[in-house]
């Protein structure tokens, strides 16, 4: 017997170790910076190899990933890091309307990598690494907001689904250089910082600093900040006292920072100039006399009577309306309203991530419930707590956050990820409550049902894939053969396809929009048009071109000293051209119709972009 014990113990002594181990793991996983540690060493290392794989260029498939690396590249040659031109973009140079804050980063790494690889091998290594190195505070702003809502469950709940939907997206992945990552990571900050129920400093200093760099790096989430700003002032009106340091450490830190970012990123020539599409004195005088005057009215007010807060409140408001209309009245619509209507017409309302609703429902009915779905469960369930009294503050914050940025996706939908996101908060706390109703009576087959369909609804990638499936299930044979045919089209915006340019003297390349990244990329020449909106010169100069009969479209090329014509027949913008006037200068070159000025270059085979030399006719 004695044996025998010893010999169990010693069995129970040597299976322990993996019993204790897998304790700690679970102790561990209980834990912030452990659990987003893991989630995101495994989202980053599934993202790397199955996105690498395949692909044939380093480069996102957007114009503004291979427009930023072109500015970088500028930066990295010696331009200044106030000097934003653009200047091989237009018929005199485009003045770009994004941040250094986001070029430096990625240069740097691209220097740091040109120190053991070269050339284009830095430059692929370095925009693999900075998408998904933007994980990590993705992951760890959720991971926070989660926990502060529902604890440690909720913490994991929230991690999974934003690590599916960050692997489902195409902002994460290698070559994904433009700032909307950023955005969107600067966005989950702000939430979770908001969902302090300790209303603790630190937390609002770390809201404001983000809040001033979204402004910095791009007005496209600047209501997105407004709305924070509003949700801690009317938290400040409503509380008093007990939310006077939070309301003072944001004020604070928001007129600081915003105030150290814009002297340091903007030239001392722009001080004064108001610009509504960039981070210029308008927002930054907004942002900073706001935030000035909500940290004192903390310092003074907060012991005042709640109709006492609500009319210092008021008066902030007045004084921040004033000055918008004196200082920047025309940034009180849309700066996109101001374009050439033919501008908006052939250009920006094709535009994909501008697109509403309605241009949804037309174009990609079966589409809609990836962008629109999981935003709008967010805001039913976060309004039915707030009907029920159930954690009133926390859903009343996300059901304000939610409304804003689904009705922002509305417009444009662009602004839907950012209600997905924020969507994740809400529904994880729900997914909570029906799993623990499910456990305790196991029996309900509808509890069940019910759990399970949440979870899927609460995925926006479920919505894609379902429908997806559907659309499938629709087309028909004809629409099959036509998308593979689209597949199998020559490239017009490929190294190869644009070599010849590199053998020509450098000047001015007159093409369609989508080329003109690619050959700002792949070539040392200018070009006439790429789809920017603060190129409008050089945009309609285009249009005109390409829509002008043959002998009109000459005085165009020639007042634009154009010296080389690309041609991609099978690029959108031209066959759209083409379409609308056939017998502009596009359609007769679709039809073979070659006008004497334009002397064809010989044309490679598998390549589908066509150059003429432009030779003026006397």
């Amino acid at each position: 017997m004695a044996n025998v014990a010893g010999m169990t113990g010693n069995s129970a002594s040597k299976s322990s170790p993996p019993i204790v181990s897998l304790a700690a793991i679970c102790m561990l996983l209980t834990r912030l910076w452990p659990s987003v540690s893991l989630y995101s060493a495994v989202l980053i290392a599934s993202i790397l190899p199955v996105k690498l794989i395949g692909t044939k260029d380093y480069v996102g498939p957007d114009n503004d990933d291979g427009m930023r690396l072109v500015e970088v590249r500028d930066f990295l040659s010696g331009q200044s890091w106030f000097d934003l031109t653009q200047y091989r973009l237009g018929v005199d140079g485009t003045p770009m309307h994004w941040s250094r804050l986001i070029d430096l980063p990625i240069a740097g790494l691209i220097k740091f990598f040109g120190l053991f690889l070269a050339g284009e091998q830095a430059e692929a290594v370095a925009l693999a690494i900075w998408p998904v190195s933007l994980v990590i505070p993705l992951m760890l702003a959720m991971a926070i907001a989660g926990r502060r809502i529902g604890g440690v469950p909720a913490m994991h709940i929230c991690l999974v689904m934003t690590a599916l939907g960050v692997w489902t997206s195409n902002r994460f992945v290698p070559g994904a250089i433009d700032h909307h990552n950023v955005q969107i990571g600067l966005v989950a900050l702000m939430t979770a910082m908001l969902l302090d129920e300790e209303h603790r400093a630190w937390s609002y200093i770390v809201a404001g600093l983000m809040a001033a760099l979204a402004m910095a790096i791009g007005v496209e989430t600047t209501p997105f900040v407004a709305s924070v700003c509003l949700v801690v002032a009317l938290h400040w009106a409503w509380v008093g006292e007990a939310f006077q340091k939070a309301a003072k450490a944001f004020g604070l830190t928001l007129t600081l920072a915003v105030s150290i970012l814009f002297f340091s990123t903007m030239p001392p020539r722009l001080y004064s100039t108001v610009t509504c599409d960039n981070f210029s004195l308008g927002f930054y005088s907004l942002a900073a006399i706001g935030g000035g005057m909500l940290s004192v009215a903390a310092v003074f007010a907060s012991r005042t009577s709640r109709i006492g807060r609500f009319a210092a409140l008021g008066s902030i408001g007045i004084a921040v309306a004033a000055s918008a209309m004196v200082i920047a009245p025309q940034c009180l619509h849309n700066p996109l309203d101001d374009l050439d209507p033919m501008i908006v017409e052939l250009w920006l309302n094709n535009i994909s991530e501008a697109r509403s609703i309605l241009d949804m429902i037309r174009d990609e009915p079966f589409g809609i419930g990836a962008f629109y779905a999981a935003g709008l469960l967010g805001i039913a369930v976060s309004a039915f707590r707030i009907l029920y009294r159930d954690r009133v503050r926390i859903h009343a914050i996300l059901l304000f956050l939610l409304v804003l940025c689904w009705a922002i996706g509305l417009m444009q939908v662009r602004g839907a990820p950012f209600a997905n996101l924020i969507a994740i908060l809400p529904l994880a706390l729900l997914i909570i409550d029906i799993r623990r109703i499910s456990n305790s009576d196991r029996e309900n087959v509808a509890v069940a049902f019910c759990y399970i369909m949440l979870v899927l609804a609460s995925v926006p990638a479920v919505w894609a894939v379902a429908g997806g499936f559907i659309e499938l299930q629709r087309q028909t044979e004809e629409d099959k053969n036509e998308a593979k045919d689209e597949e199998n089209k020559p490239s017009c915006i490929s190294r190869e396809a644009l070599a010849p340019l590199n053998a020509m003297p450098v000047g001015m390349v007159a093409a369609s929009s989508e080329l003109g990244v690619p050959i700002l990329r792949f070539t040392s020449q200018h070009v006439l048009t790429a789809p920017y909106h603060r190129n409008p010169r050089g945009m309609l100069t285009e249009m005109h071109i390409g829509l002008s009969e043959p002998k009109d479209a000459e005085a165009f090329l020639r007042g634009a000293d154009v010296h080389v014509l690309a041609f991609c027949p099978d690029d959108y913008p031209t066959m759209q051209f083409a379409k609308l006037k056939p017998e502009g200068l596009y359609s007769q070159l679709a039809k073979g119709n070659v006008p004497s000025y334009l002397q064809p270059l010989p044309k490679g085979a598998g390549v589908g972009v066509q150059f003429f030399v432009f030779k003026p006719e006397n």
